[in-house]
């Protein structure tokens, strides 16, 4: 049955290969496009010979009629042929007379018989007119008259083939198959009769990817978990000999950038069967209908060449969780090809050797009858890389760069907390640039950790016009920040902090906290007198505030929030938390609180931010001197570094009693300390 199916696809394309009917791999022979080419070229020719012909016999010169009596009166007219249907009238000039006006015909009379024209209005009485002429001018000025009606026959033959050829050329430009130039497109669906054919991009062995699982650095779990699908496709009887099934589906989930993508792409190299590839975008289109009957084309293509992979990125564009209140619904077409697709899936039929395989990283608004088990069996979360994985990630992007021998690897991933594998691949090529551009042959550390400053906190602006005083102000709040956290044991440690304007920033500080899965209330509380102390050293130092802490009172104020209505860290609101992980507050029209709850957590979270803010000022003042060393040093040196905090205030408590080290090649000689945030002040 499978055969007679690809046999009737051969017979219908003309070719094995998808969207192609040319023996040429879907191209046109050179012979039958030159004839083509040639044909066009004749028509166009013969247009534009009748255009020249009908325009160019003579080009008469214009009079007015008060003129026309002049001629007339001087014997120089011998015959007028008036065009009663254009109210036209052609004056011939007698041929001894024509020497007379070679000043208005530029040194020589125009081709032809008629030398000028004159043009009148409909009310214009022709035999009356040039009645009343003849009889007051003398027999020596007399002259022929003609009166006819003319039809430009040219003019009306190309009008009778121009449209016609304008509406086969939109008919054929319209209709005509659109081939998929791609890696082995799919349907190849083109033209308006082919609008609801599959956009699938198929991968064979022919042209298969070459990512393979080599290619993909950390993701250990997401990776066992799609090569058990891979594994299957190879060797099934291993599976079905014990009776068990392959899942149908499987659901990349996890943020921008963790290389989900990826992942599928190492499948489409590693499974060695046909792999469909398509966006959920595309599925979805203007015209109604289309979306439903893409998926239905895909599937029967899919089925055809089971057993496959069909890979759909980005599915949240199409599996969207479908409103249930049908007045506030706005799109039923995207709808109804998400009823098509949970129907191809796991429906009535069957689609035995059809696995699925999707993208997102929106898992929280799709339907819930497309993340059932039977279509998608399981989901495969791909996470932001920890440490040891960024190492990994690190060593396959910089297989191509030329590195200098200063480059510490596991040192550069200590230094990108929760950056993706997209944004360390960015690290690595934006090294390179920097290093190029101040005419290095090898890249070294520092370009690195300036790239890493590019990306976190933008290009630096040391042309931006400050003032002193402003530049005093920046350098207090930043040194307030580094102080805090600095003292505080639970906040993060300080790496490094800066007053050159970066970004939308004016001063930045960045963060080297612990890589946590749980933290306490202590540890937040300390974070937000870190957050607070640059208003905090304002406030000491100037007696005043300035709009320089918005960034930080926003992060504040966000985290409080967070504290007592979502963890339940407040005595007076209890362990209760109002936090929605449907990710749908769409269909929310109300708090789910009353007001008098919402007094409550306002007033605790005034109560938390105070509390912070008289613990960074009893910080700042205990520490006054070193504080204004600090900032001082700051204004000297511009940037500064967690050993010049060192030097000032000593090693920090918290490293002192319970230092942190990770080891990420199970080194013992190799202990390294964890991540980077990283605060912007506005």
């Amino acid at each position: 049955m499978e055969t007679n199916n690809n046999n009737r696809n051969r017979n219908r394309n003309g070719s094995g290969k998808p969207g192609g009917n040319m023996s040429n791999g879907g191209k046109m022979p050179t012979g039958q496009r030159i004839s083509v080419m040639l044909i066009w070229f004749i028509l166009f020719a013969a247009i534009a010979y009748m255009w020249w012909s009908a325009s160019s016999n003579t080009n008469p010169v214009k009079e007015e009629w008060s003129d026309v009596r002049i001629q007339i009166a001087s014997g120089d007219v011998e015959k007028i042929t008036f065009i009663r249907n254009q109210n036209r009238g052609e004056l011939s000039i007698r041929q001894d007379s024509l020497s007379k006006y070679a000043n208005l015909f530029g040194g020589e009379a125009p081709k032809g018989s008629t030398q000028f024209f004159f043009l009148v209005s409909n009310t214009f009485d022709v035999e009356k007119e040039l009645i009343d002429v003849q009889d007051n001018f003398p027999d020596a000025a007399r002259f022929k008259v003609v009166i006819v009606d003319k039809t430009n026959r040219w003019l009306k033959a190309l009008d009778w083939i121009i449209w016609p050829l304008m509406i086969i050329l939109t008919w054929l430009l319209m209709f005509r198959p659109i081939r998929n130039l791609g890696n082995g497109g799919g349907a190849g669906g083109g033209g308006i009769f082919n609008v609801g054919k599959s956009q699938a991009q198929l991968y064979e062995k022919t042209n298969n990817v070459k990512v393979t699982f080599k290619d993909v650095a950390g993701l250990q779990e997401a990776k066992v978990e799609v090569m058990e699908i891979v594994d299957f496709l190879k060797n099934p009887k291993k599976y079905t000999a014990l009776g068990g099934k392959i899942p149908k589906g499987a659901l990349l989930v996890g943020p921008p950038g963790t290389g989900k993508t990826l992942l599928a792409k190492a499948v489409a190299g590693e499974a060695n069967v046909p792999f469909f590839s398509i966006s959920g975008s595309d599925f979805v289109e203007m015209f109604v209908g289309v979306g439903a009957s893409r998926v239905r084309d895909l599937f029967r293509q899919a089925k055809e060449k089971a057993p496959c992979i069909v890979f759909i990125d980005e599915i949240d564009a199409v599996g969207r969780a479908r409103s249930k209140n049908g007045g506030f619904s706005s799109n039923d077409e995207r709808e109804n090809t998400l009823n098509q697709l949970l129907t191809e899936m796991d429906g009535f039929g069957s689609n035995s050797g059809v696995i699925i395989l999707a993208a997102t990283n929106r898992a929280d608004i799709l339907d819930k009858a497309l993340l059932r088990a039977g279509r998608f069996d399981r989901q495969i979360n791909v996470e932001l890389p920890e440490l040891n994985e960024r190492y990994e990630i690190f060593k396959v992007h910089m297989k191509g760069l030329e590195l200098s021998k200063d480059i510490d690897v596991h040192f550069l991933a200590r230094q990108t907390p929760g950056f993706s594998g997209a944004d360390i691949a960015n690290i690595c090529n934006e090294a390179a640039l920097i290093a190029a551009r101040k005419n290095k042959s090898k890249i070294e550390r520092q370009d690195f950790m300036d790239a890493i400053d590019r990306i976190v906190g933008g290009l630096e602006h040391r042309s931006k016009v400050i003032t002193p005083e402003e530049k005093m102000t920046i350098a207090y709040h930043e040194a307030g920040h580094a102080t805090v956290s600095w003292i505080l044991p639970n906040a993060n440690p300080l790496l490094k902090v800066t007053i050159i304007p970066r970004g939308q920033s004016l001063g930045a500080a960045w963060y080297l906290p612990e890589e946590r899965q749980l933290t306490t209330k202590e540890q937040l509380m300390d974070e937000m007198a870190a957050t607070i102390g640059g208003r905090v050293a304002e406030e000491l130092v100037n007696g005043r505030v300035s709009t320089g802490a918005l960034n930080d009172l926003e992060k504040l104020t966000k985290q409080a929030y967070a504290m007592v209505a979502y963890y339940g860290m407040s005595d007076e609101v209890g362990n209760v938390s109002f936090y929605d992980s449907t990710g749908q507050p769409d269909y929310q029209f109300q708090k789910p609180f009353s007001e008098k709850t919402a007094e409550l957590i306002d007033y605790e979270v005034k109560k938390l931010i105070d509390k912070a803010h008289m613990t960074a000022q009893k910080v700042l003042r205990e520490n006054r001197e070193g504080f204004e060393q600090l900032a001082q040093l700051l204004l000297v040196k511009e940037v500064i570094y967690s050993d010049d905090l060192e030097r000032i205030f000593g090693r920090r408590r918290e490293e002192a009693v319970n230092p942190i080290s990770v080891n990420p090649d199970n080194n013992p000689d190799n202990p390294v300390s964890t991540t980077l945030a990283f605060s912007k002040k506005v």
